[in-house]
C-alpha cells in the first residue's frame, strides 16, 4: 500500500461512519408523546366507633408504711433476752414481746415501795385512832358548848397521813409500771425495719432499740401534674374537717421476677401543699393488707420500698373516640375519607392528649373513616384509594 493511501483511508472511514449514523438518526421513528399518568395516593383508614370511657390518670411512686416508729425503752438496764423474730424483716403481732430488760433492780424497787405503803397505811390508822380518842376525851371534859380546835381532833395530822399514804401508793404504782416496762412489747402488728441492740447491751431511754412499721396498710405518694387534675376527682378536706367523700380507685403495678403483678387500692387524701419545685399535687394511695397473699398465691407482698406504676380511675365520659395521636393534623384537625373516597378536613374537639392517643369528644361520628396515613401536601377534596378497599 502506497504511503499516500495510508494517509487518505482513515479520514474516509470516519466520514463514511458519521454519514451512516446521521442517516440512521434521520430515519428513527417519531417518539410517541403521552400525558403523565395521574397518581392516586393509597391511604389506610380506621372506622370510628364512639363509646363510653372511664378516664385514667397515671403516676408512679414508692411504697411506704402508713405507720412507722422508733422503739425506745422507758427504763434503763441490760438487755437479757430478744425474740427470735426481732431482726430486720421479722414480723410480729400486736403486744408480742420483742425483748426483755434485766428486771432485778425494778423488782427491788417495787418491794421497797410496798413497804412504804404499808408504813404510811399504819400511820394513817394510828392517827385515825388517836383522833377518835381525842374526840371522846373532849366530850368527857363536858365542853360540848366549845368546839374543839382541828389540832385537838388531830385533823391536820390525819390529812398529812392520808397524803403520805397517797404518795406512797403513787410511788408504788410508778415502780410497778417501771417493772412492767422491762418487758418491751410491740405497739402494733408489723415488721422490723432495723435492729440496733442485742443481748447483753446496756440501754437507756435515749437509745433507739429498733425501727418498726405496721403492715396493716401501705401507702404510695403519687405526684400529679395540674393538667391531670381535670380528669379525676381527688379527696379534698376543708378547714372544718368535712371531706367530700370521694375516694377514687387506683391500680398499682410492679415488676417482680420478670412478671407484672397488680394491687387494688384507693386514693384517701392529698398532701397539704403543692410542691414548690414541680408544681405538682401529691395524692396518697392506700392498699389494705399489703403483705397478704390475696387471690394469687404467686403474687409477692407489696413490700415497703417497691417502685410501682399507678393508674387512678377518673371521670366517666360518653360518646368519645380514641384515635392515634399521629392521625391528628395540627391541634384540632383530622382527615376524613368521604363516601366518594375524597379527603376532607374535619375540625374536632380534643378532650385529652397523650403521647400515643387522643380522645375526641366532638366532631366525629360513628362510621367515619379516619385517615391514618402520613401524607405530604394535602388538599381538601383530593382523591384517594383506601387500602384495603371499603
Amino acid at each position: 500500500m502506497s504511503s499516500s493511501l495510508k494517509w487518505i483511508l482513515p479520514p474516509v472511514v470516519v466520514v463514511v461512519a458519521a454519514g451512516m449514523a446521521y442517516a440512521m438518526y434521520l430515519a428513527r421513528p417519531a417518539a410517541e408523546t403521552r400525558p403523565p399518568a395521574k397518581v392516586i395516593p393509597v391511604v389506610r383508614v380506621e372506622i370510628i366507633t364512639l363509646r363510653d370511657l372511664v378516664l385514667t390518670v397515671t403516676s408512679q411512686g414508692t411504697v411506704s408504711p402508713r405507720t412507722e416508729s422508733n422503739l425506745v425503752p422507758e427504763v434503763a438496764g441490760r438487755v437479757m433476752e430478744v425474740a427470735p423474730f426481732f431482726a430486720a424483716g421479722g414480723f410480729f403481732a400486736v403486744n408480742q414481746v420483742l425483748l426483755r430488760i434485766d428486771p432485778h433492780d425494778y423488782e427491788q424497787a417495787v418491794v421497797g415501795a410496798r413497804a412504804r405503803v404499808a408504813t404510811a397505811d399504819l400511820r394513817l390508822a394510828l392517827e385515825q385512832a388517836e383522833a377518835m380518842v381525842a374526840a371522846e376525851e373532849w366530850r368527857d371534859l363536858g365542853r360540848e358548848d366549845q368546839p374543839p380546835s382541828p389540832l385537838t381532833l388531830r385533823i391536820p395530822q390525819m390529812a398529812e397521813a392520808k397524803a403520805a399514804l397517797a404518795a406512797a401508793r403513787a410511788d408504788l404504782g410508778q415502780m410497778e409500771r417501771n417493772l412492767e416496762r422491762t418487758v418491751i412489747r410491740a405497739p402494733f402488728a408489723g415488721r422490723v425495719r432495723t435492729k440496733n441492740v442485742d443481748v447483753g447491751q446496756y440501754v437507756t431511754p435515749s437509745v433507739v432499740l429498733a425501727t418498726l412499721y405496721a403492715v396493716d396498710v401501705a401507702e404510695v405518694r403519687l405526684p400529679l401534674p395540674d393538667a391531670d387534675l381535670a380528669f379525676v376527682d381527688l379527696p379534698l378536706v376543708y378547714r372544718d374537717g368535712e371531706g367530700d367523700g370521694i375516694y377514687p380507685g387506683v391500680t398499682l403495678r410492679a415488676e417482680f421476677a420478670g412478671r407484672t403483678f397488680s394491687w387494688e387500692g384507693r386514693i384517701v387524701r392529698t398532701e397539704g401543699e403543692i410542691d414548690r419545685r414541680t408544681r405538682m399535687v401529691t395524692a396518697v394511695a392506700q392498699v389494705m393488707d399489703p403483705y397478704g397473699r390475696g387471690d394469687d398465691s404467686r403474687r409477692p407482698p407489696l413490700a415497703v420500698g417497691m417502685f410501682v406504676q399507678a393508674e387512678i380511675q377518673g371521670h366517666r365520659v360518653v360518646d368519645v373516640a380514641v384515635i392515634p395521636r399521629a392521625a391528628m393534623r395540627g391541634e384540632s384537625q383530622v382527615l376524613i375519607v368521604d363516601p366518594d373516597d375524597r379527603l376532607r378536613f374535619r375540625d374536632v374537639s380534643v378532650l385529652r392528649r397523650s403521647r400515643d392517643e387522643a380522645i375526641i369528644d366532638g366532631g366525629l361520628n360513628d362510621g367515619d373513616r379516619l385517615c391514618l396515613s402520613s401524607l405530604g401536601a394535602v388538599m381538601d377534596g383530593m382523591q384517594v384509594r383506601v387500602d384495603p378497599p371499603s
